[in-house]
């Protein structure tokens, strides 16, 4: 119940920060001030970014993993229920107090809240993000914290750690990534809410405060954060590739220390965003070192994919197309960041719409074609329905042709020169944008298609079987949706998770079938 409150709760604040998103490139379809004035602008662009990272696509991973990852392991439960409560309602309290800044004077600095901007030029709205940052935060720690104590203590009798589905290996590196990171960004909110509102001097220039400190504790959280973001999606379109491939995952074991390789290194780039920033020119070449090698890790995943796809019995059903979709959008975002490890190029287009396209083929084109993978793939075992299919696939096809209409032709904006974050830009400009608003608005609007078969679906859609997929996880071997505690018996796990093509290949037995069970496959 708490894995679907999550989901339902992050797609409201989604929402929201679409619609904010929809009166930005309203106000960017032509030059000159059409809607609203340069202060309002900067806090739509300011909140829409927090509400995507903070309140939308961190916390709607958890959410999938809080139903999923149970079922998976052959838990009942995460393993600290109360906690696991807590930690979801402390979300709705830290979005509302972000969408409140727009009825104080208005917090307009950026995600990133940039001291001294955001910590002594700024007004009240600033607090209210500083706020809702810490409450997001606490309740990603808490998250986290359940996910590591349930994976580690609550595995079903033979789940091995080399047993355990790759998005359960994912979910286990972010949670490690979320509890050793996390607490950097509490630190560097709290001070600057102390700024403030206190009127400490941690970042403040003229009196001698480190203002280049700020980016430092930020960007050494938000750079794993990039990863907390993406390794879930990871998990997921390997479930989802494996599944409508009806092959085991290429590379299993190499996956799954691949995503342990980008915990470690995920700590040693973070300042290869502050090229431009000021900082000691000599740290500029092992930050751009590093933030090329951590590609390797990831481009392992990526030909793991491939080799999963290639001479696989290939369904492609919604979850299937919009893991696909996943791994095309990433590889462009990937071959983009690459560009920006480098400090040339970087300085180049620091602070351009080469940045904007860069984050949002990562973050979208990664992180929200897996979400809604994740959510039509288990969205049969959550609800007990069936989707509608052709209406899955028009979300797809909607949804894949806005996006890249609506980012790609920012990478060119970008080399051209055009400045991200500003409500008016010069004329030359102005063809390019208006073509991106129009975009926008159609990527919007496949969102109406989404939400209209997500809520029929659930109303009245046909009831689901166990597993409509031919699953071989364990969450495919307990009714649609599970029991109360996820099983009636505790499953005993007797093979690996991907057992595509195997004779009589099954991942889980339960009770009495035990020992029938392993005298058969002993035979």
């Amino acid at each position: 119940m708490i894995g679907i409150q999550y989901v339902v709760t992050t797609i409201f604040f989604f929402l929201a920060a679409g619609l904010l998103a929809m009166l930005m490139r309203a106000e960017l379809a032509r030059p000159g001030m059409q809607f609203v004035g340069n202060q309002v602008f900067n806090e739509l662009f300011s909140v829409h970014a927090a509400l995507m990272i903070f309140l939308f696509i961190i916390p709607a991973f958890a959410g999938l993993g809080n139903f999923v990852i149970p079922l998976m392991i052959g838990a009942p439960d995460m393993a600290f229920p109360r906690l696991n409560a807590l930690s979801f309602w402390l979300l709705p309290m830290a979005g509302l107090m972000m969408l409140s800044s727009f009825f104080v004077p208005g917090f307009g600095c950026g995600w990133t809240g940039y001291a001294p901007l955001c910590s002594t030029h700024q007004e009240l709205g600033a607090v209210f993000f500083n706020m809702g940052v810490q409450w997001a935060g606490a309740s990603s720690i808490m998250t986290a914290l359940n996910f590591l104590v349930t994976i580690i203590t609550m595995r079903a009798p033979g789940m091995t750690f080399w047993r355990m589905p790759l998005l359960v290996w994912a979910n286990f590196t972010t949670s490690l990534l979320v509890v050793i990171a996390t607490p950097f960004i509490a630190g560097s909110q709290f001070m600057t809410m102390f700024d403030h509102v206190m009127h400490t001097n941690f970042f403040n220039y003229e009196a001698h405060g480190y203002v280049l400190g700020y980016q430092h504790i930020f960007w050494f959280y938000s750079h794993p954060a990039v990863y907390i973001m993406m390794l879930p999606g990871f998990g997921i379109a390997s479930e989802v590739i494996s599944t409508f491939a009806r092959k085991p995952i290429f590379g299993y074991r190499l996956m799954a220390l691949s995503l342990m390789a980008i915990l470690v290194l995920g700590f040693s780039v973070w300042a290869h965003h502050m090229f431009v920033s000021g900082m000691a020119p000599w740290l500029r070449v092992p930050m751009m070192v590093t933030s090329v090698v951590i590609a390797v890790p990831t481009g392992i995943k990526v030909f793991s994919w491939l080799a999963t796809l290639w001479e696989g019995k290939l369904s492609f059903r919604t979850p299937m197309l919009f893991a696909l979709g996943f791994v095309s959008m990433f590889v462009i975002g990937g071959l983009s960041g690459i560009y920006l490890a480098a400090v040339p190029i970087d300085i180049d287009v620091s602070d351009t719409y080469f940045v904007v396209a860069h984050i949002h083929y990562v973050l979208f084109g990664g992180s929200l074609f897996t979400i809604f993978a994740g959510i039509y793939y288990w969205f049969p075992k959550m609800t007990g329905r069936m989707y509608n299919e052709q209406l899955g696939k028009l979300h797809f096809w909607l949804t894949f042709i806005g996006f890249n209409a609506t980012f790609f032709p920012m990478h060119y904006l970008g080399i051209q020169g055009m400045p991200r974050r500003v409500s008016d830009y010069a004329p030359r400009f102005a063809d390019l944008n208006f073509f991106i608003s129009i975009a926008s608005f159609f990527l919007g609007a496949s969102t109406l298609v989404f939400l209209y078969n997500m809520i029929v679906s659930w109303a009245r859609g046909e009831p689901a079987p166990a597993n409509p997929w031919r699953a071989m996880t364990i969450e495919w071997q307990v009714s649609s949706p599970p029991p109360v505690f996820n099983f009636d018996e505790v499953p005993q796990v007797v093979g690996g998770p991907y057992e595509y093509g195997v004779p009589g290949a099954r991942h889980a037995v339960f009770g009495d079938r035990v020992a029938e069970e392993e005298e058969v496959r002993s035979r």
